[in-house]
């Protein structure tokens, strides 16, 4: 009897996990929004809008964000305390280490199948895009446009 429950228990655990980190993820996308969002109407505010309005929309704007920090903060905690799951294993490629940034075209060889992190939401990444993927490069986490080979989003040393 005492088995069957930790069995249930842990079935339980496993199926919660990708969930709760899917909802932080989906709260990062939404501050993210928020942010463009507010920075949109402070833009108006300044086109159109009286001096008042330009200063609330400034206000707007640091509170979200102050929101986006925090969430990010939260993230960062969440990846310090559960170490193991950021450990990464050996990394064999045919390639050398090189550091890419945003806006850097790569080779098709850098994001195939072998390299692609399936279980992006483990790591409470955000949901990739239509023709976007998740690659592991060495201790690296890059997200690539799979059309054009383009990195969107570098995540330096994401495994430990």
């Amino acid at each position: 009897m005492n088995k069957k429950f930790l069995i249930s228990l842990a079935a339980v655990a496993a199926t919660l996990t990708p969930m709760a980190a899917q909802a932080q993820t989906r709260e990062l996308q939404r501050d993210r929004q928020e942010v463009r969002e507010e920075k949109r109407e402070l833009k108006d505010a300044k086109r159109y809008g009286d001096a008042r309005d330009v200063r609330e929309q400034r206000l707007d704007v640091r509170e979200a964000k102050q929101e986006l920090r925090e969430d990010r903060r939260d993230w960062r905690s969440y990846k310090q305390t559960n170490r193991n799951a950021f450990r990464g294993t050996r990394f064999n490629a045919p390639f050398r280490y090189r550091t890419f940034n945003s806006g850097v075209a790569i080779g098709a060889s850098y994001y195939a199948p072998r390299y692609r992190v399936a279980n992006y939401a483990n790591y409470r990444l955000p949901q990739p895009g239509r023709y976007q993927t998740y690659v592991r490069h060495y201790n690296d986490v890059l997200l690539v446009n799979t059309r054009t080979g383009r990195v969107i989003q570098a995540y330096r040393g994401f495994y430990w």
